[in-house]
């Protein structure tokens, strides 16, 4: 059709072909919109390696942009292990792992219940995981669960009394590798094995003066060189929801880079350096749930100006496949293979990415501070510790109500038993009974 119209204006003149002028004026905008979107979709991942038999462990995977990684990791033959909240026999779950290994023609998708609000299920799956001999064969970590509370939204804890965002953001990322560290170290030397953490730029706005810094009274009590002077002391920032979560990100980031160096110390019987190498991966602003919750701020209200307005947002954000992009370049770039120096690689340093490229940190004063990083560390330390404990009287609570509930129960059911036969060994007659409504 297009050579019979070209030939049409051609022999018969432009004017001759219907509707022209107006279709002439919208390709020019069409073209415009087409370049829009390629930019604002970024990058995308031009590296291959070959995954099979490579086990990846992955959290965050069952939407979003973590459920493009493991398609995409699977789809290259990977073995995945899904962390997720839900029960395995939850019918959600068991279709999805389907549809997964249906979609990848990979049948080694497998999934563990891990909740990452609660540090107690954090803890017996990763101890049930190193608690293997010899070691279990573990290739990567995919962190990719995140969490945001909505700006209109009220601060929330977890059971364990932690504050939401902090605790899946980054308490459970801390937590879950603290654990297995012992696994990634007992990796063999010739093995390449990656931890990927998933961030965003919001890290630049968080604030760990509450961890980093004593307050003023505390500060009169401690004069070691290294600690501020009142004049230099600043006021944390308040708590509120977009600030719980840059928060979090802040010390998601500076703790990956202490993790590097926590893994690099360790002195294998082997005498190789350590072969695990940390990335922090940006994937930018995607359409995923977790952006819809945060631009909505979490209200129906919201919810109606998201959809009046999605074409702007289809325009404007990746979709979770682009997003994923830049996590694969990070588990598949050559380049990232191994650290120290026979890698031309400094085996102390993490590297972050953002579409698809090796960018610089932002808040080196925080993030790189080995004073700030050994106080986020033993603080969250403490934290787990508190926050386990709290957890274990919570449990032993619920447990005890539990059984107080069960007793009552058997008491009320025993007492009804004897109350029906004392009634019948004495003549009784049972109201409802049939003797009763005869003799009525």
């Amino acid at each position: 059709m297009p050579v019979y119209i070209a030939t049409q204006a051609f022999l018969d003149g432009v004017d001759s072909v219907p509707f022209i002028w107006p279709i002439l004026k919208t390709l020019p905008w069409l073209g415009v919109l087409y370049l829009a979107k390629i930019f604002f979709s970024g990058a995308s991942n031009t590296f291959e390696r070959n995954m099979h038999g490579k086990v990846v462990m992955v959290t965050g995977g069952t939407s979003g942009i973590g459920e493009a990684v493991v398609r995409g990791l699977a789809t290259r033959g990977a073995q995945i292990v899904l962390l997720t909240q839900h029960v395995l026999g939850d019918p959600f779950i068991v279709e999805y792992i389907e549809d997964i290994r249906k979609d990848t023609d990979n049948q080694l998708i497998t999934a563990e219940q891990v909740d990452l609000t609660s540090l107690h299920s954090i803890r017996t799956f990763a101890t049930k995981w190193i608690d293997n001999a010899p070691p279990r064969r573990l290739d990567m970590v995919v962190l990719c669960a995140n969490t945001q509370t909505p700006g209109s939204g009220a601060i929330k804890t977890t059971a364990e009394g932690v504050e939401l965002n902090w605790q899946v953001n980054y308490l459970a990322n801390f937590h879950l590798l603290s654990i297995l560290s012992p696994a990634l170290r007992a990796q063999p030397p010739d093995r390449d094995v990656r931890v990927l953490f998933g961030t965003c730029s919001s890290y630049m706005g968080g604030d760990l003066l509450h961890i980093t810094q004593p307050s003023a009274p505390t500060q009169s009590k401690f004069k070691a060189k290294s600690t501020p002077s009142a004049q230099q002391i600043q006021e944390p920032t308040k708590i509120s929801p977009a600030n719980a979560y840059a928060t979090s990100k802040l010390a998601l980031t500076t703790f990956a880079l202490a993790f590097t160096k926590h893994l690099s110390t360790y002195k294998r019987p082997d005498g190789s350096p350590s072969n695990t190498k940390v990335l922090l991966v940006d994937p930018g602003f995607c359409r995923t749930p977790g952006t819809r919750r945060w631009l909505t701020w979490g209200s129906l209200t919201g919810l109606v100006l998201y959809l009046l307005l999605y074409p702007i947002w289809y325009l404007v954000l990746k979709s979770p496949d682009m997003g994923s992009q830049s996590f694969l370049f990070a588990a598949m770039a050559e380049k990232f293979r191994g650290v120290g120096k026979e890698y031309g690689r400094d085996a102390k340093g993490a590297v972050l990415i953002k579409e698809c490229k090796e960018r610089r940190f932002e808040r080196l004063e925080t993030v790189e501070d080995e004073a700030a990083q050994k106080a986020l560390w033993e603080f969250s330390e403490r934290m787990v510790q508190d926050a386990e404990k709290r957890g274990a009287m919570e449990r032993a609570r619920v447990k005890r109500e539990e059984q107080e509930a069960r007793e009552e129960g058997v008491a009320v059911r025993e007492m009804e038993d004897y109350k029906a036969k004392v009634g019948k060994s004495e003549g009784v007659k049972k109201e409802g009974s049939r003797r009763s409504k005869k003799a009525g």
